[in-house]
């Protein structure tokens, strides 16, 4: 049996539950933490070999400071994820992984430079063992300065991308690539200042186990939470079929 309630047919047994916009953002929540869980999984993989082929320092740097960055960025991410399910439609999946992707690069690269100016800023390194390390020690200069305002402008060019319901999926997509360049560069900026290998090699770490991470965000909770009630009109998206009963 079936009734009317908001102008659309609702099963019985659904009455009384959640909106789709809301199973939709519990569902982009649910998605990042199997986002963190690849991220934390993979930048310790990828740094493993390190370990056995005489660079400790890789190993020893990366999988600890990569857990910091994760455990820093879990609240917010949980945040960002449940407005942006509640505010948006599925997508296909190919390019929900792909933006994904993207954003979880970014994410990644600019997290790491982030904590490695943040260590420097505010002195951590002086006054707390863990920050203690040689890494990334001696930047500084014009690109030490010039950090913060092109990460919070890219980061502001990322969000609004993704969030915005005026712009087309062209100007959503340059708003993307310019703020993606402008991480891109306050991160070389720092690399430059103190080009430091095992940094540099963090860094890309970092930005690779954030790309796999924001694949698997992006394939499952942007192309799938809120199941076939947050499919866009017009859309290609096929609803999925109802499950046969067994005989």
């Amino acid at each position: 049996m079936s009734s009317r309630q908001n102008g659309r047919r609702v099963e019985q047994g659904e009455q009384g539950g959640l909106r789709p916009r809301t199973r939709r953002a519990f569902g982009c929540v649910t998605w990042l933490y199997m986002g963190m869980l690849t991220f934390l999984a993979a930048n310790f993989f990828i740094a493993l070999p390190f370990r056995y082929f005489g660079a400790d320092a890789v190993y020893n740097y990366v999988p600890p400071t990569l857990a910091y960055l994760g455990t820093v960025v879990l609240v917010p991410g949980m945040v960002f994820a449940a407005v942006l399910g509640a505010r948006t439609y599925r997508a296909p999946r190919r390019i929900a992984g792909r933006v994904g992707a993207g954003v979880g690069a970014l994410i990644g690269w600019s997290g790491l430079f982030s904590i490695v100016w943040l260590s420097a800023a505010l002195g951590f390194g002086e006054r707390d063992q863990a920050f203690r390390t040689e890494t990334f020690a001696d930047i500084g200069g014009v690109a030490f300065y010039l950090f913060p305002p092109l990460t919070i402008a890219a980061t502001a060019l990322v969000v609004y991308a993704l969030y915005s319901r005026k712009a087309d999926d062209a100007g959503r997509r340059r708003l993307g690539l310019v703020g993606a360049g402008l991480a891109v560069v306050a991160g070389l900026g720092l690399v430059l200042s103190d080009p430091d290998p095992v940094g540099i090699v963090a860094a890309l770490i970092s930005a690779v186990s954030g790309a796999l991470a924001g694949w698997v965000g992006g394939a499952g909770g942007y192309a799938r939470a809120g199941g076939d009630d947050m499919i866009p009109p017009g859309a290609t998206i096929r609803p999925r079929e109802p499950r046969r009963k067994p005989r």
